[in-house]
C-alpha cells in the first residue's frame, strides 16, 4: 500500500483487512482509508490488488471480476485449477484484466538476462529460505517454488510433458522442502529445489543452452553469461591447457535498477490504462499453477508410497 499510495497516475482509494485492529493500525500509519468490507471497496475503485491468503483468492477475486474490476492477484492465482478457469472465464465475459503477481519477472537479473536466453536445454533452480509463518498455509511448492516454475515456463516456452517430484513436511502439516524435475516437449529439462527450512537464503537460477551458460543470483539482481570466444583457436586449446578466461568470454548481466514490486504495480497500472499489455497474464498464472499442482500431486503420491513401504518393512 505504501507503493500504491504514492504511484503517479493513479488515485489510491483504500484497502480492506478483515482484522479491525490491523486495519486501524495501517490506516493511521500510512494515512489511507480503510473499508469495512470487500463489497464497499470494490464499488469505490476501478482496479484492485488481491493479497489475501491463497485459499481466499477465488472468493474475493470473483466478486471484483463480476463488477468488471481489473485485478492483480498474488501468486498462486488460486488454490485449484477449476477456480482459476472460472476466474478467467468471468474476466473474459466482463472485459476485466487479470495480472498474476509473479514479481520475480521484474527481478533485475531476470530483466537483464532475457536478451541472452536462447533455447535453454537444462535449467537448475534453487530457492531456499528460513522458516516463516507467512505462506505456511500452503505447501512450499505453492509458496516458493511456484516463482521458479513461472520463470522456467517463460524461459523455455514449451509444454511440460513429464513431472517427477519428491518432498517432505518438516515444520508444518504441508510439504516444507521439495525437489521437482520437469521434462519439456523438446526434451529440455529443469531441476527445481525449494525449501523454507534452510539456515540461509538462496535464490539462484542457472541456464545451460547451446550458446553458453547463464548464472543468475536473484537475491542480488546480478548475473553472468559465459560463452566461447569467437576468435578461439581450437588447435591451440587441444595442444596445451589454457586458463578458462582464454577461451571463455564473461559478460556481466545488468538491467536498470528498480524495486520489483513497484515495477509490477507500474506495469499493472499501464495495462489498466491501456498504455501496455499485461506483463504476467492470468493464463500464465494458471499455467504455473497447473505445473505446481502436478508437482504437488506427485509428491503426495511418493509420500504415500514411502509410507506403505515403511509399513511393509515394519
Amino acid at each position: 500500500m505504501r507503493i500504491l499510495r504514492d504511484l503517479p497516475g493513479a488515485q489510491f482509494i483504500g484497502f480492506h483487512d478483515f482484522r479491525p485492529e490491523r486495519a486501524d493500525q495501517v490506516s493511521r500509519e500510512l494515512g489511507v482509508p480503510s473499508f469495512g468490507d470487500v463489497a464497499s471497496l470494490v464499488d469505490a475503485c476501478d482496479a484492485l490488488t488481491i493479497v489475501v491468503p491463497t485459499p481466499a483468492h477465488y472468493d474475493v477475486a470473483r466478486v471484483a471480476l463480476e463488477h468488471g474490476r481489473h485485478l492483480l492477484i498474488e501468486k498462486p492465482l488460486t488454490a485449484t485449477l477449476d477456480e482459476a478457469d472460472e476466474l478467467l472465464a468471468i474476466a473474459e465475459r466482463t472485459g476485466a484484466l487479470i495480472q498474476t503477481g509473479h514479481v520475480e519477472r521484474f527481478n533485475r537479473a531476470i530483466r537483464g538476462a532475457q536478451s541472452y536466453v536462447d533455447r535453454p536445454r537444462f535449467i537448475e533452480s534453487d530457492r531456499l529460505a528460513p522458516f516463516s509463518p507467512r505462506g505456511a498455509d500452503v505447501a512450499v511448492v505453492l509458496d516458493l517454488m511456484i516463482h521458479d516454475i513461472d520463470l522456467i515456463l517463460t524461459l523455455v516456452g514449451e509444454h511440460v510433458d513429464q513431472v517427477q517430484a519428491v518432498g517432505i513436511p518438516i515444520l508444518t502439516a504441508f510439504v516444507d522442502i521439495a525437489n521437482a524435475r520437469l521434462v519439456f516437449s523438446s526434451g529440455a529439462v529443469a531441476n527445481i529445489t525449494a525449501s523454507r527450512v534452510s539456515r540461509e537464503r538462496m535464490r539462484k537460477l542457472r541456464i545451460f543452452q547451446p550458446s553458453g551458460y547463464i548464472s543468475l543470483d536473484l537475491a542480488s539482481g546480478e548475473g553472468e553469461f559465459y560463452r566461447l570466444r569467437k576468435e578461439l583457436d581450437f588447435g591451440e586449446l587441444a595442444r596445451s591447457p589454457l586458463a578458462l578466461e582464454a577461451f571463455v568470454e564473461r559478460i556481466a548481466i545488468s538491467a536498470p535498477e528498480g524495486e520489483p514490486l513497484r515495477l509490477e504495480f507500474e506495469s499493472f497500472l499501464a495495462a489498466v490504462q491501456g498504455r501496455g499489455t499485461v506483463a504476467v497474464s492470468g493464463r500464465a498464472g494458471r499455467d504455473a499453477l497447473d505445473v505446481a499442482l502436478r508437482i504437488q500431486s506427485e509428491i503426495e503420491r511418493t509420500l504415500v508410497t514411502a509410507s506403505q513401504a515403511g509399513g511393509l518393512g515394519a
